[in-house]
């Protein structure tokens, strides 16, 4: 019986080799200047192939580096892109692996958050899902060694998201990651207008003004911007950028943003 979660995207997404991969990731890292703030509590950052998001995800990940010896545990939420289902898929794999290595997952968060009544284990959620995957080498990289929770977010409110969290949400050794792209395939000028009025309702923490349209990961991004809310956290724009800033044409282009939650 299969217990570890082999790589669905590796050579596709990124590199399937395991030099290639960590020169590729250390290269977008250190192309980011970190600022002398405090490191984030929770990040939002993008899922697409490396070339086209990998810099916007750096600026997210490269503020996490003054903390590589106190998160123990990573909280990692993101969209569902090939099966549909109602709730959020837990999985019951032990590892998560990619050509950096294997990543042990926390049994015991996916116990606590096994007992809410919208979570559950899907393991066909997880099996191709590339919006959790793309982020582990980059944690692995800046984090080192840490515990999983990895959770698939179906058709599931921002209430529904945030008691997940809120069940996570730890202290000091928790870090909360949501993966999400913003818009899909208008031209470029559209596409930055759409993501500028995203990243507004972000900073601001308005969950109610963001659709499928506005990001990918809207469920998972709501959710965490309910919780925000509540606790009172600021957010910041790290970087707004899209696939006709990277390596895309500017005809059909997919947004992202970077954000952190302080």
């Amino acid at each position: 019986m299969q217990t570890t979660r082999t790589p669905a995207v590796a050579g596709m997404f990124y590199p399937a080799s395991a030099a290639e991969l960590h020169s590729q990731v250390q290269t977008f890292l250190n192309q980011v200047p970190v600022p002398a703030e405090p490191p984030p509590k929770a990040i939002i950052a993008p899922h697409a192939g490396y070339i086209y998001s990998g810099p916007i995800a750096a600026s997210a990940y490269a503020r996490l580096s003054a903390v590589r010896d106190l998160i123990t545990r990573v909280v990692l939420l993101g969209p569902s892109h090939r099966v549909g289902f109602r709730g959020i898929a837990v999985s019951s794999m032990t590892a998560f692996a990619t050509p950096l290595g294997v990543i042990p997952i926390d049994q015991e968060a996916v116990e606590q958050v096994r007992q809410l009544p919208e979570v559950g284990f899907l393991e066909q959620a997880h099996a191709q899902e590339h919006s959790l995957e793309v982020h582990l080498p980059f944690l692995q990289e800046v984090l080192g060694a840490f515990k999983l929770a990895p959770l698939v977010v179906g058709d599931a409110r921002p209430s529904q998201v945030g008691a997940v969290l809120e069940a996570l949400w730890g202290g000091p050794e928790t870090l909360i990651v949501i993966s999400s792209d913003l818009s899909h395939y208008h031209d470029y000028q559209t596409a930055r207008a759409m993501d500028r009025e995203t990243s507004s309702a972000i900073e601001n923490l308005r969950f109610e003004d963001i659709g499928y349209e506005q990001a990918c990961g809207r469920n998972p991004v709501n959710g965490l911007l309910w919780v925000a809310r509540r606790k009172g956290l600021r957010c910041e724009t790290l970087d707004l950028r899209n696939s006709g800033d990277t390596a895309g044409t500017r005809d059909q282009v997919v947004g992202y943003g970077a954000y952190a939650f302080h």
